[in-house]
């Protein structure tokens, strides 16, 4: 009787545009919008017990655990499809499509220039904590984890440079469940070095019961590990509690920086080549160009070249006028939007390298005098945006802070003028991994209570989206650091501060300078020099010459 797709803000719009009308768009985060639980649940009634079906493999321990409760509350049941119960198995069993099968691209090693630690040395790590915890056996679940553990990676999931795995970590072994196909030699010698077993993928399920069967006590994340997993373990033999191995991927080691900082230069003169090609082609030869020529010669040409490049570290999101308005678009096909003189663009993009990942977002506008083909509340607009990323950019926090403290920084001046956005304002990022990882963020979501540490990456990247005219997003990624000298005589605590990883000029010609204070303007023209100084060098006279005035005081 219904079909129904709970999704968070940054899709709202999308869902809207692209569900048919057998579907309800239940938009999370709105008043008055159920949660699923609550929804199933006041559906369902209580006249007579409901069985409800979920996939164990695809949705968390936490998430089935909490489903599970509130169902049993109104005498429901929660029930796990394994197989050919699930009716997602069968329906692929019965269709024309043949199933796609598991990835075999083989894995690489991550090498210890820059991984910064050994897997013996992390493996080691995490002994440590399962003593402190009362653990006999540690479950890593996350994709990113067993490729930070071990220091792998794959090419399994588009964008993600990770493989099909799990691991587990005892006080003897480490294993690492994993198809052998996926594994060349020198892989495989470097595993045994560090004295790490290889086991079949399928056989992860099986040997965890046998831990349980014996009682071993088993640290399981439920946040972030499957309910099938959960469930191969009884609950008397569960240790629960944040995956240390996710913590610790967080903080990211000097090595691991250096090559994020050495991937982001690199990438900044990609989007640095890209937006003066722009600025030729638009304003000198007089043509536009479509969303998908940019995503074309950003990805396919100006990063395509760069040395260590591998993939875009998420699908590029060009968007022209009202497209950008859209938080995660993508472009496609020929009804795509056209980039002219004074077309607002967001572009939001970044890249897999082999020593780091990047994630950018720039809103800019081309063309001669292109400030003038801007409606002033437009500009007016990008003003406040950018008064929010240059506040949270230049805070200080005492440690212990978690982000969601910071993330009024970034929406003030919007909420000023009775405008926000309904997104985080910041993510955690991987080093040469996931363009998205926990534990950090900011965003008003109190119930991450994780504080900032030294060496964490986060986006900081405020909005606004009014639909179907325009989207303004400025994202910079920043690392935490300690702020030097500054300790609280009161409290004892020290002192926090970010530093700018992205190297790319923000567009003057959207800003009106006359919204910003002495101490705003100061960070722009210091921001840009140092863009200038650092990136400059890797550009050939043309492209030097654009970031020249791109980056010229205002």
């Amino acid at each position: 009787e219904n079909a129904l797709l709970w999704t968070d803000g940054r899709y709202h719009q999308q869902a809207e545009t692209e569900l048919d009308g057998s579907w309800s768009l239940m938009k999370q985060g709105l008043r008055d919008v159920p949660k699923m639980s609550d929804w199933l649940v006041n559906t369902l009634g209580s006249d007579a017990p409901i069985r409800v079906g979920i996939d164990p493999f695809v949705h968390s321990a936490s998430f089935a655990q909490a489903l599970a409760k509130d169902l049993a509350a109104r005498d429901h049941e929660l029930v796990p499809l394994f197989g050919m119960e699930n009716p997602v198995d069968m329906a692929w069993e019965g269709s024309a499509l043949p199933r796609p099968g598991q990835p075999l691209a083989p894995i690489r090693l991550h090498p210890m220039e820059v991984a910064g630690k050994t897997t013996s040395d992390k493996v080691a790590e995490m002994r440590e904590a399962m003593q402190d915890k009362g653990a006999d056996a540690l479950v890593v679940a996350m994709l990113d984890d067993v490729a930070w553990l071990y220091n792998i990676r794959g090419s399994d999931v588009e964008f993600n440079p990770v493989a099909l795995s799990y691991a587990i970590v005892t006080m003897d072994t480490a294993i690492l469940f994993m198809s052998e196909a996926k594994i060349p030699d020198d892989v495989r010698a470097e595993l045994a070095a560090h004295k790490v077993e290889i086991r079949p993928y399928q056989n992860f399920i099986p040997y965890l019961q046998s831990l349980s069967q014996v009682g071993h006590k088993v640290w399981i994340d439920e946040e972030r590990t499957n309910y099938a997993a959960a469930m191969a373990v009884d609950e008397e033999n569960r240790v629960r509690g944040m995956n240390p191995v996710t913590l610790a991927k967080a903080i990211k080691n000097e090595a691991e920086l250096n090559g994020m900082r050495a991937a982001h230069e690199r990438d900044a003169a990609a989007l640095i080549r890209f937006m003066s090609w722009m600025e030729r082609t638009i304003s000198d030869e007089g043509r536009t160009v479509t969303e998908v020529e940019v995503d074309e010669m950003l990805t396919g040409k100006f990063r395509k070249e760069l040395d260590g490049f591998i993939e875009p570290s998420f699908p590029t999101i060009a968007g022209a006028g009202p497209n950008g308005a859209i938080i995660h678009y993508r472009a496609d096909g020929p009804d795509c939007g056209i980039v002219g003189p004074g077309t607002i663009l967001l572009l939001d993009s970044g890249g897999q390298y082999r020593d780091g990942t990047t994630d950018c977002t720039r809103t800019m506008v081309f063309g001669r005098d292109a400030e003038d083909l801007v409606p002033l509340e437009v500009r007016q607009t990008f003003t406040r945006v950018l008064q929010g990323n240059i506040r949270l950019d230049r805070s200080v926090f005492p440690e212990g802070t978690p982000g969601a403290v910071l993330d009024i920084l970034a929406r003030e001046e919007l909420w000023r003028a009775g405008q926000d956005y309904a997104h985080g304002t910041g993510h955690g990022v991987g080093a040469a991994l996931n363009v998205h990882e926990g534990p950090q963020s900011i965003s008003p979501r109190f119930v991450n209570k994780q504080a900032l540490l030294p060496g964490m990456v986060l986006s900081n990247e405020p909005g606004f989206y009014a639909p179907s005219m325009f989207g303004i997003r400025t994202e910079n990624l920043l690392v935490v650091e300690q702020a030097e000298g500054l300790e609280s005589k009161a409290t004892g605590k020290k002192f926090l501060r970010f530093r700018k990883l992205t190297q790319v000029p923000i567009c003057k010609a959207l800003i009106v300078k006359e919204m910003l204070s002495p101490t705003e303007v100061e960070w722009l023209n210091t921001y840009h020099a140092q863009i200038f100084q650092r990136v400059s060098p890797l550009l050939d006279r043309t492209d030097r010459e654009w970031l020249r005035v791109a980056c010229e005081a205002l």
